[in-house]
């Protein structure tokens, strides 16, 4: 048993509700607090005297100087199981060039599709635990991550056991989800791909999320909500790709039940009303919206009218290859009008629901000791110096990395 403190505060994340608008003022806040971890889960958080004295066996660390501690971040939504980059799309694109015109001169996914089917698994494992490995330094200690450049049965079986793989070689948690409807694959020379995906490759995997982007380029909404129904069916939980450039796909997600419904930088009043409405998180990807230099997700209607809405980086070659969550949060934060309290809210518990996590991004007695420490005696600090603060610490599973 260890006590770790003090802490100049820690900002538990508790007592806070899942959807809906919030205050800074509803924070909870622990001056000089300290907490007591156990094989890996909290066990107390409170005053660090009051602890110590409660807590006179456990094996005290010492916290020295400004700190703040708060619950690792989760990033509930990432594509860091790639190969190659996508620099010239991304020159063509800040040029001038439209989506359709980068597609046309060879680059968009397709590019990062074939990139990745020419490297082998043990260069796609390195590749992500690189990622993974950096994101924790930077305090996120839980990392959702997506197939959907295999764009086959072999491909995308390769990707996930890539994955897999991966997380032996990072403290941080992977958490695995099939993309393979990322879009149609250019080389496909069956009748319906996506009746081939549900058949040859998801009674398969060792995977328990589905997800699939619903756009005008990818899958209609209509081939989409059978799709997910048949995932359903197989024991999947579901994510969808909604509303990036168009509206439609959040209607869907709720249709299929899905646990959240992600990017939204196109939902229109109705599909905001529907999504508060629903038992849905609703992610929202500013690093996308930095990449490819349009709005962001209404990420300030959503919660003013009542949703749940958690922040993922969207890691990827193409639209977001920066990959700094808090970064991403922090910019987004200061156009959309977001308090501390709901860009936290987004970046920890918000997010583990998009992820059906119940014992993780708050921290609380039996919740997992993910945490990290900023080197500050404030915590709106991480906002103010919009992201370039990072962590001092992280700790895993009640591990110093």
């Amino acid at each position: 048993m260890k006590l770790i403190g003090p802490f100049s505060q820690i900002i538990p994340l508790t007592g806070l509700p899942l959807k809906g608008a919030l205050q800074d003022a509803q924070l909870s806040v622990i001056e000089d607090g300290g907490v007591v971890t156990h094989e890996g889960k909290i066990v107390a958080v409170g005053d660090y005297n009051e602890l110590r004295n409660e807590y006179s066996h456990a094996l005290p660390v010492l916290i020295y100087g400004p700190a703040v501690l708060l619950p690792g971040f989760i990033d509930c939504h990432t594509h860091i199981c790639f190969d190659g980059n996508r620099n010239r799309d991304y020159a063509m694109r800040i040029a001038g060039k439209t989506y359709l015109e980068i597609a046309r001169a060879g680059g968009g996914i397709w590019d990062s599709v074939m990139k990745t089917r020419a490297a082998d698994i043990e260069t796609l494992r390195i590749n992500t635990a690189e990622r993974a490995n950096r994101h924790l330094l930077e305090g996120v200690t839980t990392i959702e991550v997506k197939s959907g450049y295999g764009l086959s049965v072999a491909e995308e079986i390769k990707m996930l056991q890539a994955i897999r793989h991966a997380g032996e070689y990072t403290k941080a948690t992977l958490i695995p989800t099939c993309l393979a409807a990322h879009m149609m694959p250019k080389d496909y020379t069956g009748t319906d791909y996506l009746q081939d995906v549900v058949e040859n490759l998801l009674p398969v995997i060792n995977c328990k999320r589905v997800d699939i982007f619903i756009e005008e380029t990818a899958f209609s909404a209509e081939a989409a909500l059978p799709y997910l129904l048949k995932a359903k069916e197989l024991g999947f939980s579901l994510t969808v790709h909604a509303d990036q450039f168009s509206s439609g796909g959040s209607a869907v997600a709720i249709a299929a039940g899905a646990c959240s419904a992600d990017h939204l930088e196109a939902s229109d009043a109705a599909d905001i009303a529907r999504l508060a409405a629903a038992d849905i998180v609703s992610v929202v990807l500013p690093g996308a919206s930095l990449g490819l230099g349009m709005h962001y997700a209404p990420a300030r209607k959503l919660l003013d009218a009542g949703a749940c809405v958690a922040i993922a980086s969207d890691w990827n070659p193409g639209s977001a290859p920066m990959g700094d969550l808090l970064l991403q949060a922090a910019v987004m934060s200061a156009a959309e009008k977001l308090s501390t309290a709901e860009v936290l809210a987004g970046l920890t518990f918000r997010a583990a629901r998009a992820l059906q996590l119940t014992n993780a991004g708050q921290l609380a007695a039996g919740f997992v000791a993910d945490m990290q420490v900023y080197p500050t005696n404030d915590y709106r600090d991480l906002l103010y110096y919009q992201g370039k603060m990072k962590p001092s610490q992280v700790w895993k599973g009640g591990e110093k990395i």
